[in-house]
């Protein structure tokens, strides 16, 4: 019988990150300030400290990974590589399915991997005390435990309808000594502009960015702190690719394709950018973001720059975008309802070397839950659209008898989302299809500046 969990010594944990930028054909766009003039990295120095800002802005291919941090990461790195016989077999698919599962961290996801990163350089350089803000929990619930272990004071804006629908997040943040806000709150001018348009506003990632963004730069004791979309964000989550092409050749494969989801780009990045170097050497892969249909960033936003908040307080980014005041519906996969992307990963999708596709809610839990009845691992609903896609190629694969190697991030499980996994069992789950007039008014309120 074939492997079916590959796994590496942790004294195999990578040493290094990979920075994908070092392999682009063109250097990315540079962030523009008020002006729409390009800024440097010393205006990021009022919410960043100088390790992150120096990785943010780097083109060096390898950055070396500090030796506390691997120390941290032996808790559940290197995470195992399965292949997928169960789900194969029920798709009668001549395809080989590999996922790399992330789930096995204490906060269930991908996310510490740069949590430890960001809260480690944060603390070198002083720094006692960080905002940030998080959508389905899985950032809050990382950075509120890494901030218990190198005791920094963390202070979370959760995304309102995420604070509502998923309590036990909340509750997992608060026991790692996190202190929780809804968002949009009354604590910043950027909350209460939001609650004053609109009383009952659900929030999106964009809203609460600016209220993590506006106490950072408002205190001298407080930093900011992103779980996705900055590059150096999607730098530190290489860790996931790179132990993944070392479990592969363990047992003498490759992948003909990558997926994982897309919301900000960092799940995607993390897994998919270290296959990205053998693809700009002239290796044969296709790296697929898979989004929701409902939060289309990548499939139906333009190209251009924008805010990475609703306020206007971050840079302006060369991105995809659905326009910084987009609030997105109210889906489940509540890490996924972001306006933007990580600058990087656009700039892949616009130059064709990344796959863009977007899939529907009920279609994703429906590759979720046969993923649970066969796999046994309930995935979390932003893991399930990059199974969607899977399967779809799987079953693609079925009809033309190819048998190829499929390769997924299973970024996190499922446990703190089963309220949603009860609406799709109710077959009350409802499909979002953003309208394209919402869609284009959003659009009308992007920065007045040119597109690289």
């Amino acid at each position: 019988m074939p492997q079916t969990k590959i796994l590496l010594d942790e004294s195999e944990i990578p040493t290094q990150w990979y920075n994908v930028v070092a392999d682009f054909p063109e250097p990315p766009a540079p962030p523009l300030g008020p002006d729409g003039k390009p800024i440097g990295p010393e205006a990021l120095g009022a919410i960043f400290p100088a390790a992150l800002i120096e990785q943010e802005v780097t083109r060096e291919r390898w950055i070396p990974i500090p030796e506390p941090v691997r120390e941290i990461y032996r808790l559940w790195r290197p995470s195992p590589l399965y292949r997928a016989h169960r789900l194969e077999a029920a798709l009668g698919t001549p395809a080989r399915i590999y996922y790399k599962y992330e789930g096995v961290s204490p906060a269930g996801s991908h996310k510490p991997n740069t949590a430890v990163a960001q809260a480690y350089y944060n603390r070198e350089a002083g720094i006692r005390r960080l905002a940030t803000e998080t959508g389905a929990g899985q950032w809050g619930s990382s950075l509120a435990m890494v901030g218990q272990m190198l005791g920094l004071e963390i202070r979370v804006y959760m995304v309102r309808v995420s604070y509502e629908q998923k309590p036990f997040r909340r509750s997992l943040m608060q026991t790692w000594g996190a202190e929780v806000i809804a968002s949009p709150s009354d604590r910043t001018e950027a909350g209460r502009r939001i609650l004053a348009q609109d009383a009952d506003s659900p929030g999106s990632l964009g809203i609460a960015i600016s209220e993590a963004v506006e106490e950072a730069a408002g205190r001298a004791d407080t930093n900011y702190a992103l779980g996705s979309v900055l590059n150096h964000v999607v730098l530190h989550q290489t860790v996931i690719g790179l132990e993944a092409k070392a479990q592969l050749a363990k047992v003498g494969e490759y992948p003909d394709a990558v997926f994982a989801c897309c919301g900000g780009g960092s799940n995607f990045g993390g897994i998919a950018f270290p296959f990205f170097a053998d693809k700009a050497a002239g290796r044969a892969v296709r790296l697929v973001a898979v989004e929701p249909a409902s939060c289309p960033t990548l499939t139906r936003g333009h190209y251009a720059y924008d805010y990475g908040d609703s306020a206007g307080l971050t840079p302006a980014m060369l991105m995809y975008t659905l326009g910084h005041d987009f609030v997105p519906p109210r889906i489940h996969a509540g890490g996924l309802r972001y306006h933007g992307d990580s600058p990087l990963v656009s700039q892949l999708v616009h130059d064709r070397l990344v796959e863009a596709i977007a899939v529907p809610q009920r279609a994703t839990f429906e590759a979720g839950v046969l993923f649970a009845r066969t796999e046994g691992i309930v995935p979390a609903p932003e893991t399930n659209h990059a199974i969607r896609a899977v399967v779809d190629e799987a079953l693609a694969c079925k009809r033309t008898h190819e048998p190829r190697v499929l390769l997924f991030n299973l970024s996190g499980h499922g446990h703190f989302d089963m309220a949603s996994y009860d609406r799709y069992l109710a077959g009350t789950l409802e499909d979002y299809d953003y309208p394209e007039s919402q869609i284009q008014a959003a659009l009308r309120a992007l920065p007045r500046v040119a597109a690289g």
